[in-house]
């Protein structure tokens, strides 16, 4: 395979992964984690998307919207339990 080729697959690749990592970043207590890998695979994705047309642009959208709501809030859900901590610790 050429270049090109690989390069295409691999923003598809990353498009697909961004999702699945956003739905993940819904799961209560390991989400936060997952929200930041569904985003850093998005930037990589759109990176290469500069060049070459993707296909799996829809699933990187829908994966950068899943992983802002998971992250924002459970991490906003954390943020709250530990401020809670401290106040009456």
């Amino acid at each position: 395979m050429n270049d090109d080729a690989v390069a295409k697959i691999a923003m598809m690749q990353g498009s697909l992964r961004c999702f699945i990592y956003g739905l993940i970043s819904f799961l209560p207590g390991i989400g936060v984690p997952f929200a930041v890998l569904a985003l850093w695979n998005s930037g990589r994705a759109r990176a290469r998307e500069k060049r070459y047309w993707n296909p799996a642009k829809p699933y990187r959208i829908w994966g950068v919207v899943c992983a802002v709501v998971g992250g924002s809030f459970w991490g906003g859900l954390f943020a709250i339990i530990m401020i809670n901590a401290f106040i009456r610790g």
